[in-house]
């Protein structure tokens, strides 16, 4: 439940979807009809993450915001696998379940790996991307930092026990800083030991190597990237990121020659918290530009 301090930032109330895991908590916002924003978060994050994007845009759009398992205000289940596959299979019950249709999806962090595994299960749903700071294909390019936290015991009590990757992220995933409410936003769901599981499985779930149990199922969200060659694609890239590097960016770039690129020196890993402004309006102007024809 948000808490009435938390209201003004976050004031919808959300639905829930009985999934593999438990309720998954989503905002569902704007008409029902036409074109769809889908936004999905990574981690540590939840759905209070877009909220600028549901302000924003849900006069004129449908905006969907799912929270994952174990994130948000979805349930957190202690003994679920935690894995891409999961994520991405829940994500795809939620689009079919929405009937979602002529979707833009957004994706940041774990959302590009999960909503680009969907997409893939759903490509013709799919009409135009948006990226940034995420990837969704494979790499061995990992901090220090994010690595020590899937060093056995040691990850459980720096992430589970001290909340030590959302609090960290709270300033090291921002180049400007997060005001005090925001900080407190996105901590919220994560105030427990219990509540945290998510938090340190996302990390574990990393697939480096082929004998990953997530591995596969990366590589299948891989090998489905080029089937969006067609599609328009705006990346908007914070390039002062410790975790998701230029490097990804350029691989996007590689892999989508033809996208649209915004790539911001002075902004970190949370895009939407340091330059919500620039991406909305870069994103207003690559909607008008590349319109859909629903006849």
């Amino acid at each position: 439940m948000v808490t009435s301090k938390l209201q003004s930032l976050y004031p919808w109330k959300g639905k829930t979807l009985a999934v593999d895991g438990g309720n998954l908590n989503y905002l569902d916002e704007g008409p029902q009809g036409g074109e769809v924003i889908l936004a999905v978060h990574g981690n540590p994050t939840w759905s209070f993450y877009w909220r600028r994007l549901v302000t924003t845009y849900a006069d004129r759009y449908r905006v969907v915001v799912p929270d994952h398992i174990g994130c948000g205000l979805s349930d957190k289940p202690q003994d679920w696998p935690y894995q891409l596959a999961g994520h991405r299979d829940n994500l795809v019950a939620l689009i079919e379940h929405l009937d979602l249709q002529n979707v833009t999806l957004v994706v940041h962090d774990w959302g590009g790996a999960i909503g680009m595994a969907a997409a893939a299960k759903l490509p013709d749903r799919i009409k135009r991307l948006v990226i940034t700071n995420t990837a969704a294909f494979r790499s061995l390019a990992i901090p220090a930092s994010i690595a020590s936290c899937r060093i056995p015991v040691f990850g459980s009590l720096a992430v589970r026990g001290l909340n030590g990757f959302a609090r960290v992220a709270t300033w090291r995933a921002t180049a400007v800083g997060l005001s005090p409410e925001v900080r407190d936003g996105l901590l919220m769901p994560y105030d427990s030991w219990a509540n945290r599981i998510a938090t340190l499985r996302f990390v574990e779930d990393i697939p480096l190597k082929p004998a990953h149990p997530s591995y596969a199922a990366l590589t299948e969200a891989e090998d489905g990237l080029a089937q969006f060659r067609d599609r328009p694609m705006l990346i908007c890239w914070g390039d002062d990121d410790f975790c998701f590097t230029p490097a990804f960016r350029k691989e996007w770039q590689e892999r989508f020659p033809d996208a649209e690129v915004h790539a911001w020196p002075d902004v970190g890993h949370y895009v939407m918290e340091d330059a919500p402004d620039r991406l909305v309006e870069k994103l207003d102007d690559f909607l008008a530009r590349h319109p859909l024809d629903l006849g």
